[in-house]
């Protein structure tokens, strides 16, 4: 039988069928994807984790990515939205990554978590994919500078959250139709996902360029 087949016996039984899936085999690329920017993160996290104890110490500092008015972690590192929490955002990086690295590890290794952790990974998971875009429009439209690290995070980030989505789709997570999950199981194989992720990198791209250019390539 089929895997299309398998789903329309299911739609017989229940309006909510989940659908047949092959294993967590058919998600290397995608764990191979998020390890990279799990570690990728990790570092950046860690550097703005330092960089927080700096300022603390001296709000004067001079810090290393502080290229000039545009690309400047200092102005940012001292904004009221860096600290959100009441301590540096960037050590909810540092809790963060390491449990997507794990994730990343145990699916390459052929690991099957349950639906309700995979549920449970993509809430949060989303909640931090909002933060990390939140924080990149407070950057870019109240504090007016940029942080290179905070901007590495924001892309990490975002292929992150994409993997993961396509990971609990293709398992079929979220409980779509029958009908709706060869839908979406179609534009994903298409690379639908791979296009999105690229046009919303390409609009923060832009629009960096388009208000900051002048400063950053001395025009």
């Amino acid at each position: 039988m089929t895997i299309d087949q398998a789903a329309d016996t299911r739609e017989a039984d229940d309006p909510r069928p989940a659908p047949v899936v092959l294993g967590p085999a058919r998600h290397r690329g995608a764990y191979l994807e998020m390890l990279i920017s799990a570690v990728i993160g990790l570092v950046a996290a860690f550097v703005l984790s330092v960089e927080a104890l700096t300022l603390a110490a001296d709000p004067f500092a001079d810090l290393g990515c502080d290229i000039n008015a545009v690309l400047s972690c200092g102005t940012v590192g001292q904004s009221w939205q860096a600290s959100l929490l009441g301590f540096p955002n960037a050590y909810l990086g540092l809790i963060a990554e390491p449990v997507v690295i794990t994730l990343a590890v145990a699916g390459l290794g052929g690991v099957r978590f349950p639906r309700w952790f995979m549920i449970a990974a993509q809430a949060v998971y989303l909640i931090g994919f909002l933060f990390a875009y939140w924080l990149f429009f407070q950057s870019f439209f109240v504090i007016g500078a940029l942080c290179p690290w905070c901007l590495t995070i924001t892309v990490t980030t975002t292929l992150v959250f994409a993997s993961l989505t396509r990971i609990n789709l293709l398992d079929g997570n979220f409980r779509l139709s029958a009908s709706a999950y060869r839908t979406v199981s179609s534009w994903l194989r298409a690379g639908i996902d791979t296009l999105i992720v690229i046009l919303v990198l390409a609009v923060l791209t832009a629009m960096i360029v388009i208000k900051y250019g002048s400063v950053l390539f001395g025009g």
